[in-house]
C-alpha cells in the first residue's frame, strides 16, 4: 500500500515504526495524513494498540505475507536504540533504517561494534517533543517547522540519506545536517543543559511553603516548565551524552562559584560590577536565540492588557487584534493571585505598537504600558 494519489509526500511506504511512544506515534499520525502506509511495533502490545486506535497505523502482527518496508524508524529509548536498529537492519534487508534517539555518537559507536550494514542506516534527531509522554500525547503536527537533524554516518549511502531526509520533509520539519559529534555537542548546550537547570531550580521548590509559592509568576513558570519531563528518559539521555555535558557544567560551576563569591560580600569593591556583568552576559546569550520562524532575533515592543477571567475574553482580545490588522508576534498569559483578572502580555513590531494600543483602548480594553 503506497502513498495516496496526489499526497504531498516523498516516501511511498510502507514505513515501519518501532516504538509507539510520543514521537513514534506522532510520526505515524503525520505520515498517515499523507496516505503513507504505516505499520506499528512496540514491546508493549497495549501501547501499540493505543497508537493504532488513534490512527497512527496498523499493527505489525496484522501485515500480509511478504511485507517489506521502504523505511524502518526506530523510535525507542536511547539505551536500546542501537540493539533495535541492528536487529531491524538484519530483519529488513531491503529497507533503510533510521533512529530518532536524542544522542547520536553513542548509538553509532554501538552499531559499528555489531558489524551491521551501516550503508542502509542514518542517525536522525527531530528536535520536537512535549512534557507529556506516551501515544495519547502524540500529535501529527508535532514536527511542523521544527529542526530535524540528519547525522549521516561515513558508511551511509546517498539513497539512505535521501530517504531519511524525505521522512523529515514529509512531516513538515526543517532538515539540518551535522555529524554525530557536532550534534551531541550542540544538544548538550541547547537542550540537555536547559533541562538540568530547569530541574535543579524546580527541585528547590519541593518544601517551599504555600505562602511563598502563591507569589510565583511567569518567570518561575518559564524556568521550570520542562522540569515536568520524564525522569526515565532523561536518565538515558544524560548518560548517553555525559562527556559533552560535563564540560559545559564545568563552566556553569565556575560561573556559580563566581556569583557565590560575589554575593558573600555584595558591598565589596567591584561586587556590583560583577553582578551586572553576569546579567549582561546572559542578555548577550539570550539575544542570540533565533527569533520567529528561525529568523535572526529582533526586538519586539510589548504591552499588557488586563483581561477579566471569564470565558471568551482571550478569544475576543485576539479577534480585536486581528480586526485591527496587527500581526501578533508573541502572547504570554499570567493570572493575578487571588483575583479574577489576568494579564495578557502582547508583543508586536515596534512600528505597530502605538496604533494597536490606541485601537484596543478605544474598544474598551484596559491597557498598561
Amino acid at each position: 500500500m503506497g502513498a495516496a494519489q496526489g499526497s504531498a509526500t516523498h516516501l511511498s511506504g510502507p514505513v515501519l515504526v518501532i516504538g509507539t511512544g510520543l514521537l513514534g506515534t506522532s510520526i505515524g499520525l503525520g505520515l498517515r495524513r499523507h496516505g503513507v502506509d504505516v505499520v506499528l511495533s512496540d514491546i508493549s502490545p497495549s501501547t501499540a494498540a493505543v497508537a493504532r486506535d488513534i490512527g497512527a497505523g496498523r499493527l505489525l502482527e496484522s501485515v500480509e505475507e511478504g511485507f517489506a518496508p521502504e523505511l524502518v524508524v526506530v523510535a525507542a529509548p536511547p539505551d536500546v536504540t542501537a540493539a533495535l536498529t541492528a536487529q531491524a537492519l538484519k530483519d529488513w534487508p531491503d529497507a533503510v533504517v533510521v533512529d530518532i534517539a536524542s544522542v547520536k555518537g553513542a548509538v553509532l559507536e554501538d552499531l559499528r561494534s555489531t558489524g551491521a550494514d551501516l550503508s542502509r542506516y542514518v542517525g536522525t534527531h527531530p528536535m520536537a517533543g512535549r512534557e507529556k509522554s506516551g501515544p495519547v500525547a502524540a500529535l501529527g503536527e508535532l514536527f511542523t517547522s521544527m529542526p530535524w537533524v540528519i547525522c549521516a554516518a561515513a558508511e551511509s549511502s546517498p539513497h539512505a540519506v535521501k530517504c531519511a531526509e524525505s521522512l523529515a520533509i514529509d512531516l513538515g520539519a526543517v532538515v539540518s545536517r551535522m555529524s554525530a559529534e557536532e550534534h551531541d555537542q550542540s544538544v548538550a548546550l541547547v537542550s540537555h543543559l536547559p533541562q538540568i537547570m530547569s530541574s535543579l531550580v524546580a527541585s528547590r521548590l519541593q518544601d517551599t511553603p504555600g505562602q511563598a509559592m502563591a507569589l510565583a509568576g511567569n518567570g518561575l513558570r518559564d524556568v521550570t516548565r520542562i522540569a515536568a519531563s520524564d525522569p526515565r528518559l532523561w536518565v538515558q539521555i544524560l548518560s548517553g551524552n555525559a562527556p559533552r555535558l560535563v564540560e559545559i557544567l564545568y563552566g556553569v560551576r565556575e560561573d556559580l562559584n563566581r556569583l557565590i563569591h560575589t554575593l558573600e560580600d555584595p558591598l565589596a569593591d567591584g561586587a556590583r560590577l560583577d553582578m551586572a556583568q553576569l546579567i549582561s552576559e546572559g542578555n548577550t546569550g539570550q539575544a542570540r536565540i533565533p527569533g520567529k520562524h528561525g529568523a535572526p532575533p529582533q526586538s519586539f515592543a510589548s504591552f499588557t492588557v488586563l483581561v477579566d477571567d471569564t470565558p471568551g475574553q482571550i478569544a475576543r482580545l485576539l479577534t480585536d487584534i486581528g480586526e485591527i490588522g496587527v500581526n501578533l508576534e508573541d502572547l504570554r498569559l499570567e493570572h493575578s493571585s487571588g483575583q479574577q483578572v489576568g494579564r495578557a502580555e502582547i508583543s508586536v513590531l515596534p512600528s505597530r505598537l502605538q496604533n494597536l494600543v490606541h485601537e484596543l483602548s478605544t474598544r474598551g480594553w484596559k491597557v498598561v504600558q
